[in-house]
C-alpha cells in the first residue's frame, strides 16, 4: 500500500514590476496556512519519504513553511512542476517506485486536475472538498493499493482532503 499526497502550493502575493510568475513569494497568510497544513499532516501522521517540489518561490516556501512539522530533511526540486500537466505530475510520482508516501508540492490546475484524475473511489466528504475546487494549501491524501510506479487514474482511493481552515 502506497499514500500520494497532494499539495498545492500556499497563497503567495502578486507580482512586483519586473517579477516574473515563477519568483512570487507567500504572502502573510500563505506563510501561516502553510504552516497550518503542515501542522494538519503531522496530526494526520502524514510523513513522506520522498518529496517533489515545484522549484517556483511560492512552492518551495510552502514546504520550507511545512517541514518542521513532518520531518522532512531533503526534497527533489524541479521545475517541470511549474510547467507540466498532470500527466507530467503522474510521470514524476512514478520515479518514486516503492517509497511508501510521496508528497508532491505543486500548482493548480494540475493538483486538482490529478487527484480527481486518480481519485476512483474515496471518503465522501473528501470527494465533495475535492470537487469544490483545490484551493491554495489544499491537501489531498490518495491511497494505492499498490506501488506509486503502477498509479494509474481511478485507481486511487481519496482518503482525506484538508485544508487549513477545516482542520
Amino acid at each position: 500500500m502506497s499514500l500520494l499526497l497532494l499539495l498545492r502550493h500556499a497563497k503567495s502575493g502578486w507580482a512586483l514590476p519586473g517579477m516574473r510568475d515563477f519568483d512570487r513569494p507567500l504572502d502573510e497568510t500563505g506563510r501561516r496556512d502553510a504552516a497550518a497544513i503542515g501542522a494538519a499532516m503531522k496530526r494526520n501522521g502524514y510523513r513522506p519519504n520522498v518529496i517533489f517540489c515545484s522549484s517556483a518561490a511560492r512552492a518551495r516556501e510552502t514546504l520550507e513553511c511545512a517541514a518542521p512539522y513532518i520531518d522532512i530533511r531533503d526534497a527533489i526540486y524541479t521545475p517541470t512542476l511549474y510547467s507540466t500537466d498532470a500527466g507530467g505530475y503522474l510521470e514524476t510520482i512514478r520515479t518514486a517506485d516503492d517509497a511508501p508516501a510521496v508528497l508532491v508540492v505543486g500548482h493548480n490546475p494540475m493538483m486538482e486536475d490529478l487527484g480527481m484524475a486518480l481519485s476512483g473511489d474515496g471518503d465522501e466528504t473528501a470527494r465533495h472538498a475535492l470537487h469544490g475546487g483545490f484551493p491554495t494549501s489544499g491537501l489531498a491524501a490518495v491511497r494505492f493499493q499498490g506501488s506509486l510506479a503502477a498509479a494509474a487514474p481511478g485507481q486511487g482511493f481519496l482518503e482525506a482532503f484538508l485544508t487549513p481552515e477545516a482542520d
